[in-house]
């Protein structure tokens, strides 16, 4: 008798939906790539400035403009994520 409950109990729960888990645990990922992307190229780019102008500076300043600009599509990605 328990043994025909407990099947019957498990046949009338509904299988877990992970596509949503899925499409966030993807959506973030992307975020993490995105994020590196910006902060190397922003680096390449000052870096290449920095020998074409013959400067030094040049490199820190869009490297460090590059971090800012990438956490503010962190942050207005995970807002949009969280609506």
């Amino acid at each position: 008798m328990l043994v025909l409950n407990l099947q019957t109990v498990m046949k009338q729960q509904k299988p877990r939906d992970n596509s949503e888990l899925l499409r966030t645990a993807a959506s973030l990922s992307g975020i993490a790539i995105q994020m590196g992307a910006t902060i190397f190229l922003g680096n390449l780019l000052g870096e290449w400035l920095d020998q074409k102008f013959e400067k030094t500076y040049l490199e820190d300043t869009i490297t460090l403009l590059a971090v800012f600009l990438s956490i503010y599509l962190v942050i207005k990605k995970v807002m949009t994520l969280n609506k």
